[in-house]
């Protein structure tokens, strides 16, 4: 008898677990959804269609619409030309004399308004990877993947995307596990936080400043790379 009831409370909570999970899964396809539901993003996933450009919103807003926080700031990953898809995103949108086009860094934004006044920033990448000299802070820009745009991104939490592909529209891509880092409200690097710091060091002050605006706590290992930096730097002054 106790045997029979131990197992079933065990299928019990295996059956709320999942119940629960479902939930959760539900909800964050409903707020990815919402998000993506403004007929700004059909028209950029047109867009990345008609150049044949695979698109991705990635960074900020995508933690914010986790975050529950408005955000009109909206960056477009592209594998290709970040620079050709804005080109033609802004005429699309009737948006051609906001654009401001960055050759030497392949990227490109404008400023776009909606039929109900509201005002968003856009700003188109091509996938890349990025390096520094140890003298510079100008990076060394490189044609990447949307794996190698997404290493190169200061924390988890602002290196998950969504899909602008009408094969996988809103598919949430979170390769570092970003989506549960900001349920536990961490601040963690996607690699080697060493690597991270040091390709940037401006990284650990937006650590700092994240850590205080979102109330998150910095990951044990990414704060220590982060007093290690602080102090090379100090010897160096």
């Amino acid at each position: 008898m106790t045997f029979v009831l131990v197992a079933a409370a065990r299928n019990l909570s295996i059956a709320t677990a999942e119940v629960s999970k479902k939930r959760k899964d539900n909800s964050l396809k409903d707020r990815i959804e919402t998000a993506l539901s403004h007929p700004l993003f059909a028209g950029l996933a047109e867009v990345a269609g008609r150049c044949r450009l695979s698109a991705y919103v990635i960074g900020g807003f995508v933690r914010d619409v986790f975050l529950e926080r408005p955000s009109k700031d909206i960056d477009i990953a592209v594998i290709g030309s970040g620079i050709e898809m804005a080109t033609q995103a802004a005429k699309a949108l009737r948006c051609e004399k906001s654009l401001k086009v960055y050759k030497n860094f392949g990227t490109a934004m404008f400023r776009y308004t909606d039929t109900h006044g509201e005002q968003f920033v856009l700003e188109f990448v091509g996938a890349r990877r990025e390096s520094y000299r140890q003298n510079s802070r100008k990076p060394i820009v490189e044609d990447g993947t949307l794996q190698d745009d997404q290493n190169r991104r200061d924390f988890t939490i602002n290196a998950m995307a969504f899909s602008l592909n009408p094969e996988e529209f809103g598919r949430l891509l979170d390769p570092f596990n970003g989506m549960e880092h900001l349920q536990q409200k961490l601040l963690k690097t996607p690699l080697d936080p060493d690597l991270t710091y040091s390709d940037d060091p401006l990284r650990m002050m937006r650590a700092i400043r994240f850590a205080t605006q979102l109330h998150f706590k910095i990951e044990e290992e990414s704060f220590a790379a982060h007093c290690i930096q602080r102090a090379h730097q100090r010897r160096a002054e």
